[in-house]
């Protein structure tokens, strides 16, 4: 049945529920089928000193947020140490309960796959429930995969929202996300990333932008835009993961081999965040001096126009140019003489 093709049958103990939970229904309105067991996922009302276990239906439509595209690669998992022998439809069976997948890969001989999950919140509860399960004596080691179409981007003007900056880039070609970085008070930072559904569109972004001026405004201010750098944030390296050695943790004082390199790696760091320092306020002066002398250009370019009776100055493509080139001068030049 299509209606109901992503309704999970699940069991959740009593001892992980939270009341409150919407869109969830007790065993005894829905049909007793058996399913795959999913713990701490949903959590229905229950009564004071109830402590049966308690069956429900999930939809897993719930767990896909608005306007949420479906199949992305930040849905993509990497699943390493399988066994040898572990087929791909047992390799499916793995995630079976957590929705549909539509790409699924496996390499028996070096014991890994990778497998598209339908949102990113089911890809995480995956994750979370099958990182470091036991299959056939080797603990599975469970990751978000690589996205290798996402692009950064810099130098963008505070009036660029996740909506233009997706509308901009899928002149290039699909595109699975776009989102402004903005600051802990929602103040947008001038960086944005840029994920793209394929490579070949990420690299014509990336080519064509950096071949040209691309503009998202009537501001002459190129975007600036560069592979993105993939860093794992989440899960770190844990210490499962290294050779197991002796435990070290002590405080070392003057006079000693220890306390004096100590000392003079933290002078070094000192160093190193004095000297950024000095070099952002150094493009900050840059930018403010460029974003003056380009509207007191501006005006004049337009002036210019008005009295040749050229009514389409505000798309000089001459201008626009010309100050792109001279933003990306002067931010090079900052960047390469620091004081």
């Amino acid at each position: 049945n299509m209606a109901n093709r992503n309704l999970k049958q699940v069991k959740i103990q009593n001892s992980s529920l939270s009341p409150g939970t919407k869109n969830s229904k007790r065993d005894s309105e829905s049909p007793a089928e058996p399913g795959p067991s999913v713990e701490g996922m949903m959590a229905p009302e229950v009564e004071p000193g109830a402590g049966e276990p308690m069956e429900m239906t999930l939809d897993l439509k719930n767990f896909r947020k608005p306007g949420e595209k479906t199949f992305t690669q930040r849905c993509r998992l990497f699943v390493g140490n399988l066994p040898t022998d572990l087929t791909e439809e047992d390799f499916k069976k793995l995630f079976s309960k957590y929705g549909e997948a539509n790409e699924v890969f496996i390499n028996r001989d070096r014991g890994f796959g990778f497998i598209r999950l339908e949102t990113r919140t089911l890809a995480e509860i995956a994750k979370a429930e099958l990182d470091g399960m036991i299959l056939r004596n080797r603990p599975l080691r469970i990751r978000f995969a690589t996205h290798g179409s996402a692009l950064t981007v810099r130098n963008l003007s505070p009036v660029v929202s996740n909506e233009l900056l997706e509308q901009a880039f899928s002149q290039f070609g699909p595109v699975e996300r776009a989102i402004v970085v903005v600051d802990d008070r929602g103040r947008p930072t001038g960086k944005g990333f840029v994920e793209f559904a394929a490579k070949p569109a990420a690299r014509k972004a990336l080519d064509r932008c950096n071949e040209g001026a691309f503009l998202m405004t009537t501001s002459p201010r190129p975007a600036i835009v560069e592979p993105t750098e993939q860093f794992d944030d989440e899960d770190g390296l844990p210490e499962k993961l290294l050779q197991k050695t002796a435990q070290y943790h002590k405080y070392v004082f003057p006079g000693t081999f220890e306390f004096e390199y100590s000392s003079r790696w933290k002078a070094l760091d000192e160093m190193e965040k004095q000297q950024r320092e000095q070099v952002d306020r150094n493009i900050r002066e840059a930018k403010e001096k460029l974003e003056a002398e380009m509207e007191a250009a501006r005006h004049e370019h337009q002036l210019m126009l008005m009295r040749q009776g050229r009514p389409e100055f505000c798309s000089c493509l001459a201008f626009e140019d010309e100050y792109k080139l001279l933003f990306q001068s002067t931010i090079r030049s900052s960047a390469a003489n620091p004081p």
